[in-house]
């Protein structure tokens, strides 16, 4: 599962026009040309028509204005982000991959226009999220043009991403463990959510101590929000979510409440929402400008108190 875990998670606020002007670039910063085969151009229409609550690319422009880059550089930086994540959700879905038929309550793309076209679809945004990037870190410093891209491959790359995709298809043959499913969900969730919350204080040129706490929120959060999506996996059905429920044990994929159980898993969240507030308290004392982020970790606690009941009326009924 390649896609990060914030679809449940409720935006941080902003005003209605902010949000509005975000959802109309996330459809107007792909133009689409005049010629374009009419299948490639159905199946980006069907994700450019569907993109879903926007969580990342708020927090992405809301980090960028609070680290002092402008506003069109910020909204650039927030779609370039969300179009990595967008093609993750293609390939996500993949049959090769989790076989996926619903994706925000509509047909998967490779279902409505098959395989091919989900996959050109998804390097079409990949590769326009890499102009938009270059486009948004344009007027910063080479010095911190270098270090932004260089992030940006890693997080993306071989040592990010690409590896807690493999050994997550691989799981069947790892140990069915927390540690291995949190290396992988750190490979996976915890990269793209560092991009989120790490780049735009990167190119910010925060101080290293604050990008040290952004990056322990990020991980303390992507831990989070995996085990948050993996409770809902086992917990929820396909209206309750919007996608397929109980992929990851018809797949044999990872799931930190099917490799510890259920209460053992609502106990290791606990555990990673108190860490992530002792970061948070730590952060907002030297960038109070970030305040915004304690309405995303109280949205946070509110999701996770909303799945732990569920948790615990499932077990009550099993013991009935």
């Amino acid at each position: 599962m390649l896609a990060t875990k914030l679809r449940m998670f409720p935006a941080p606020a902003m005003n209605h026009l902010e949000v509005a002007r975000l959802r109309d670039a996330y459809t107007a910063y792909l133009p689409l040309p005049a010629n374009l085969e009419p299948h490639l151009e159905g199946a980006l229409q069907h994700v450019l028509r569907n993109p879903g609550n926007l969580v990342r690319p708020q927090i992405v422009f809301q980090m960028s204005v609070a680290h002092g880059l402008p506003d069109v550089h910020a909204i650039e930086l927030a779609i370039a982000l969300e179009y990595f994540h967008t093609a993750s959700l293609l390939f996500d879905d993949l049959p090769c991959m989790d076989h996926a038929l619903e994706r925000r309550g509509i047909p998967c793309v490779h279902v409505r226009f098959g395989e091919s076209d989900a996959i050109l679809a998804a390097l079409a945004f990949i590769n326009r999220a890499y102009a938009l990037t270059w486009r948004a870190i344009s007027d910063c410093p080479q010095e911190r043009q270098s270090r932004a891209l260089a992030y940006l491959e890693r997080q993306l790359g071989v040592n990010g991403l690409l590896n807690g995709q493999s050994l997550d298809l691989h799981y069947a043959a790892l140990p069915h463990d927390r540690q291995t499913t949190e290396r992988i969900a750190c490979g996976k969730t915890v990269s793209l959510i560092r991009l989120a919350i790490v780049l735009p204080a990167l190119l910010g040129d925060a101080p290293e101590g604050e990008l040290r706490l952004l990056d322990r929120i990020a991980v303390y959060w992507g831990l989070s929000y995996q085990i948050l999506d993996d409770l809902k996996d086992v917990l929820q059905s396909a209206a309750e979510t919007g996608k397929t429920p109980s992929r990851d044990g018809a797949l044999d994929r990872p799931n930190i409440a099917l490799a510890i159980g259920v209460p053992a898993a609502v106990a290791r969240l606990t555990r990673l929402l108190y860490l992530g507030d002792r970061m948070l308290r730590r952060l907002l004392i030297t960038r109070p400008g970030v305040s915004f982020l304690e309405k995303l970790r109280n949205d946070l606690r509110k999701e996770a108190v909303h799945i732990t009941e569920s948790a615990f009326e499932r077990e009550a009924r099993g013991l009935a």
